[in-house]
């Protein structure tokens, strides 16, 4: 295996499947079955989950912004237990940590509490963003990404990496192999939040974009298979 501790951000209509919304559970048990691989080559797993199989902020209409991000970011934690859940399902160990307190259903967060999951064995999710408003659940991962010190970020989407336009209204819309952050945003290409990239960028932490869709994608990448596109820090 190529890395010794990843983040794997997983988007939460890529989990809801053709359906939409909610769970789609043979996808999200597929998934969890790829994380217990890693697991089991020594990798310590960390994973964000987005939260639009639920609720998109940009879908809220005319609602207060800081209201509507809120929302969202209990929807990630909706969605961090539903697949902890599965996790243990499987016979894996995973703990849920939020940036604010919920009761008994999950874990402040803390970063020495975190790493010695991850030492141990156990799959950590993070769950609620940054824990306010106006940040995007990239920015979320990048955070803890930086915070915990992973190898890389791992971006599994429902597209096969990075292009420079749309690929669905562009027939030859070409596809990055390699792409630095600095060129993404120079490019505008949107791949992934522009805060989150500064943030990778300052702490030279790199990225894979990939698609979840493709066989056991989130293993071969993790293990060091050319899959989607590196993104890539200059300097």
């Amino acid at each position: 295996m190529k890395y010794k501790r990843v983040l794997v951000k997983l988007s939460g209509e890529a989990l809801a499947g053709e359906q939409g919304r909610g769970f789609d559970h043979e996808i999200i048990a597929g998934v969890v079955k790829q994380l217990g691989e890693l697991i089991s080559n020594g990798i310590e797993v960390a994973v964000v989950i987005g939260g639009g199989n639920f609720w998109r902020g940009r879908t809220s209409g005319d609602m207060d912004r800081t209201k509507a991000d809120q929302i969202g970011m209990l929807a990630t934690v909706m969605n961090a237990i539903y697949v902890a859940d599965v996790c243990r399902s499987q016979g894996l160990k995973a703990s849920v940590q939020t940036p604010f307190v919920i009761g008994s259903m999950t874990e402040l967060f803390s970063k020495d509490q975190a790493i010695s999951d991850l030492e141990a064995g156990k799959i950590v999710f993070f769950a609620g963003g940054t824990g306010h408003p106006f940040f995007s659940t990239d920015t979320g991962a990048a955070l803890r990404g930086c915070e915990i010190e992973v190898d890389t970020l791992l971006f599994a989407k429902n597209i096969d990496g990075v292009y420079d336009s749309d690929p669905k209204t562009n027939p030859n819309a070409k596809k990055y192999d390699r792409l630095s952050c600095q060129e993404m945003l120079k490019r505008d290409l949107k791949a992934i939040d522009t805060t989150a990239a500064a943030l990778c960028i300052e702490q030279k932490l790199p990225i894979v974009v990939f698609d979840l869709g493709a066989e056991q994608s989130i293993v071969k990448v993790a293990n060091g298979d050319k899959m989607g596109t590196t993104i890539y820090i200059e300097g």
